[in-house]
């Protein structure tokens, strides 16, 4: 009876449609998405002091990044920072930079 019930089992292939399979999936993958922290002023007044003493005083930093599944690291320099768009470019190797929007900024060390 248990083959019956099993992935792939007479179960599945009699009695889900690949649309419910597919759903169910998705389904799986929303459960395990992270919500944004809240950063409060002291952390987001950090975080402005860190980029800006990179861009001005060509310092390495590392960011951590939020990410719906799993936070990202990057490190490099802060070559451009643009207010407007709450952008900055990191320069990550000396031919390879990267935007990065400034509201997904958790964490500069």
């Amino acid at each position: 009876m248990a083959g019956l019930l099993d992935d792939g089992g007479i179960w599945e292939r009699s009695f889900i449609l690949p649309e419910h399979k597919e759903a169910m999936a998705r389904q799986g993958r929303e459960a395990t998405k992270k919500t944004r922290p809240i950063l409060d002023a002291q952390e987001l007044e950090q975080i402005q002091l860190m980029l800006s003493e990179s861009f001005h005083q060509h310092k390495r930093i590392t960011l951590r990044l939020f990410g719906e599944f799993d936070d990202v690291e990057f490190e490099g320099i802060v070559t451009a920072i643009h207010t407007y768009r709450r952008e900055i470019k990191l320069a990550i190797n000396r031919d390879e930079w990267q935007w990065i929007r400034i509201g997904d900024i958790l964490n500069v060390y």
